[in-house]
This record gives structure tokens, sequence and C-alpha cells, in this order.
């Protein structure tokens, strides 16, 4: 029988719950999610789980995180199911504060990572990491985690959380869990539900670019601009895709790379549809 969950919606209950729990010596362990859970959160709870004592799952849609013409208000949410897989996986307590709780009237106080913030989606959507690194801080410090767990498909959200925790000096051991994937290998999103079955086959173009990419660096091909130049013809190739970027950056800088290397990562977003889907692979496996 899957565990009863504790939701928690105050920031004052979360703290104290976790206070008591790291008192009697056990790591708290947070996973932040924004709902609309699917396989790939499952895999981050599940290492959640194996981390520690206290698993707390948070649960916010935070809106800062969003520019104003994005899905804030249509992003998918379903929290009676949320909370279901939440039991399933060993979650003790789920942070689920609403808005007013997260940033009260005349908030005025941001993080702002310069440079990785920048680049890749921080040039088309501005201000996304700005919000996003301020919830994190946030929720760092209403649960007062030990570790916590981000997923990989999010990689520059990943680096990013990674140096604001350097920069600030905060005790928390960030930890990365590989993207989880379809059958096909399209990256699990919560977003592929604004997918139609048209839109969804269309979407296979994603993984296959990628594929591409690591076949022709295995074959030899060193040059960032040949990549692009077959993963671009892939994506171009699929009439409902609408590319947005392709860049083969350094794996800890995120900086352009004109040469594959053995950090090198290739990212690339892309619309269909409604969806803005993101991706990214280690080009040197």
């Amino acid at each position: 029988m899957p565990q009863m969950t504790r939701v928690v919606t105050s920031i004052s209950e979360m703290r104290a719950a976790s206070f008591e729990a790291r008192s009697k010596g056990k790591t708290v362990v947070l996973v932040p999610t924004m709902g609309c859970l699917h396989d790939g959160h499952r895999a981050l709870l599940k290492k959640g789980r194996a981390e520690g004592g206290l698993l707390v799952m948070s649960l916010f849609v935070n809106p800062s995180q969003f520019g104003p013409a994005e899905d804030f208000a249509s992003y998918p949410r379903d929290l009676d199911r949320d909370l279901k897989i939440a039991s399933e996986e060993g979650v003790d307590i789920v942070f689920a504060p609403d808005a007013g709780e997260m940033y009260p009237p005349g908030f005025s106080t941001w993080v702002e990572v310069e440079g990785l913030s920048n680049r890749l989606c921080g040039a088309s959507r501005p201000g996304h990491f700005r919000g996003v690194a301020t919830v994190v801080l946030k929720l760092f410090n209403a649960v007062q985690p030990q570790k916590a767990v981000f997923g990989l498909k999010d990689f520059q959200q990943f680096r990013i959380i990674e140096r604001m925790v350097r920069d600030l000096d905060l005790p928390v051991e960030v930890i990365g869990v590989e993207t989880v994937r379809e059958p096909d290998g399209l990256a699990m999103s919560s977003r592929n539900s604004y997918l139609t079955p048209d839109e969804r086959m269309a979407a296979r173009a994603i993984p296959d670019s990628l594929r591409a990419a690591r076949e022709a660096v295995g074959a030899g091909v060193q040059e960032s601009r040949k990549i692009v130049e077959k993963v671009k013809k892939i994506i171009e190739g699929e009439p409902l895709a609408v590319l947005e970027y392709i860049k083969v950056c350094d794996g800890e800088s995120l900086e352009d790379s004109e040469e594959a290397s053995s950090g090198s990562v290739l990212f690339l977003a892309v619309r269909i549809g409604k969806a803005r889907l993101i991706d990214n692979t280690k080009l040197v496996q």
C-alpha cells in the first residue's frame, strides 16, 4: 500500500517539518516540480527516495518564470493525480504553496545568475531564469534540504542552479538525473500533452536529429557548424516543426563551441503546435 503523503501549503509549516526531521538525523531531500507528473518525475522521486530520510516534493507552477505571452494560465495541472503519484513513489511531504505564499505583496527581490542565464533558452525567454533561480532559492529556504534533485532535460537550468548554490554558499547538494524518454526517444515533458496525434508524430524529428548529431561526431565530424547543419536539415524537414535554436556548447560554461569535444553538448528548442520542446545530448558518449 502506498504511504499517505502529507500536504503542506505554508512556508512556516514546511520549515518546521524539515527542522524536526533534521533534528532526528534525517537527510531532507527536495524534488522541485510544477506538477503534471510523468515518468520523468517518477525517476526524480525514486532518486530522491533513495537519497534521504525525508522526501519533499514541491508542487508549484511558478508565475515568475513565464513570460507575458507564455502558457502560465494553460499549463497542465492535475493535483489529484500528482498526489497519487507522489504517494506511490514514497513522498513524505508535498509542499504546495500558492502564489501569495511564495510572492507576498510588495515582493521585490530577485536572483540573477549572470552569463549562464542569457544564453540558449534565456536569449528567447528574457527573465525566465531569473524566475527559476528566485523560486528555487525560496524553495531551498522553505524546505531546508541537504540535497535537491533535478532532471538533466533542463540542462541549462541545472547548470544555473549549480552555479547559484556555489556562488551563494548554499548547503545543498544538487543531483542531476538523466532524461527519461518515450520509446521513440522523445524526452518526457508535461508540455507533450499539448501535442495532437499528428504533432506528436512530428516531434519524433527531435530525437532523430539528436541521434544523427551523435552519429556524425562518432563518424569523425567535429565542426559544430556541420553538426548544426545536419540537425537543422532533419528538423526543417518536418513541416510542423519550427526551429527556435540549435547550439553546440561547452557543457560547463554553456558558451558556444566551434568544435565538438568530450565536454560538448548540443542544445535545441523546437516549437510544434502549442508546445515549445527543448532537448539536449552529449555529443561524445
